[in-house]
């Protein structure tokens, strides 16, 4: 009978570690391990343009938090996975975006970012497409990890770099409010 309960226990545990929830027309995990710390998902949505959906998005943070701007700016181990849902998402599109999201997440004032928001570039230099995953992870003092794919691909070290990335989608004008709005649980 013991044995039994702790078969059943084992697979509940399993199960509930690798649940995954719809988040447009993919599925995101509800939570993610970074750097040793469990990352749940905060919220999570769509990039939608006019009635095609680019890409799904999910915040992962080791505590819920509905305060966009001060998530951003927290010193603590977070995550943006974003899923591309569409074959109109280029590895050019992409790049070109988070540049303008730099624009406006710095007020026009990325030169002190420059040399690390051209590693971006760097890091997702190959051909990105629908399927794709792209990865945003901040681990506390550290710097942001970029992934392609679950690969490493490399890390952009300094708080003020991880605020203003943050705040291209969590901050005052971010690339779409309703996004937003989704990625702090705002349903």
């Amino acid at each position: 009978m013991k044995n039994l309960l702790t078969l059943v226990l084992t697979i509940a545990i399993s199960f509930v570690s690798f649940a995954q929830i719809p988040v447009g027309r993919t599925v995101m995990e509800y939570e993610i391990e970074r750097n040793g710390e469990a990352l749940k998902m905060n919220g999570a949505g769509t990039r939608n343009m006019l009635f095609i959906e680019l890409y799904s998005a999910g915040l992962y943070l080791k505590k819920r938090n509905s305060d966009a701007v001060a998530t951003a700016f927290e010193n603590e181990t977070m995550s943006l996975r974003i899923k591309v849902t569409s074959k109109l998402i280029k590895r050019e599109t992409m790049i070109k975006a988070m540049e303008a999201g730099f624009e406006k997440a710095t007020d026009g004032n990325t030169l002190p970012l420059k040399e690390r928001i051209a590693k971006i570039s760097e890091y997702y230099a190959k051909p990105i497409g629908k399927g794709d995953v792209l990865e945003l992870t901040y681990i506390k003092d550290k710097g942001v990890h970029c992934y392609f794919n679950d690969e490493l691909y490399g890390i952009i070290e300094g708080q003020d770099f991880k605020f203003a990335l943050f705040k291209v989608w969590l901050g005052n004008d971010p690339v779409n409010t309703e996004l937003k709005n989704k990625l702090m649980g705002n349903i």
